[in-house]
């Protein structure tokens, strides 16, 4: 097969228009008590009292950084509800280099960057130094667990390949 070729199957292989591998309602039929769980889990994130503006931002980028498009889709509605600005969605993938973000919430994505990012490597004192300057004990709990549940949510969103959904009535992480 010619290189062209090779590198247009590779890219058609990597579309994000595959059908879902499972479709969400199948999976929450067969696995309910997982998905219960998992839900379980990001209610008592929403009802610890952080932010939720800032849970989702943070969940946003996550999804973002572990590829799930379903996740970051549903996020960016719930963020959209909770009053996250648009010129911050428009740049949350570059977040470091604009000046739309708080130092909380800076703190709080760098947070959530490490540890979506802490297979490669171990989350520096620097980052949770600088988590400590903006969150609480208790605050830093919920948002390593906000971190946790989204993260599991992409990797069953995303290893799945649950389809985006088409309007801001879905509530699934």
């Amino acid at each position: 097969m010619p290189a062209e070729d090779n590198a247009m199957t590779n890219a058609a292989d990597q579309s994000p228009a595959h059908p879902p591998r499972i479709a969400l309602n199948t999976y929450g039929r067969i696995a309910p008590a997982v998905t219960a769980a998992l839900m379980a889990l990001g209610k008592a994130v929403d009802d610890s009292g952080l932010e939720k503006s800032l849970s989702e931002l943070v969940k946003i980028r996550v999804s973002q950084i572990n590829g799930c498009a379903y996740c970051v889709q549903v996020h960016i509605d719930l963020a959209r509800r909770h009053g996250v600005s648009q010129q911050q969605l428009d740049q949350l993938a570059v977040w470091e280099g604009a000046n739309v973000f708080s130092a909380r919430e800076r703190a709080a994505l760098a947070w959530g960057e490490a540890l979506a990012l802490m297979v490669g490597k171990p989350v520096a004192d620097a980052v949770y130094t600088q988590l400590q300057a903006e969150f609480s004990e208790p605050e830093i709990v919920f948002l390593t667990a906000a971190v946790s549940a989204i993260s599991a949510w992409n990797r069953i969103a995303g290893a799945l390949q649950f389809t985006p959904p088409q309007n801001s009535n879905q509530n699934q992480n």
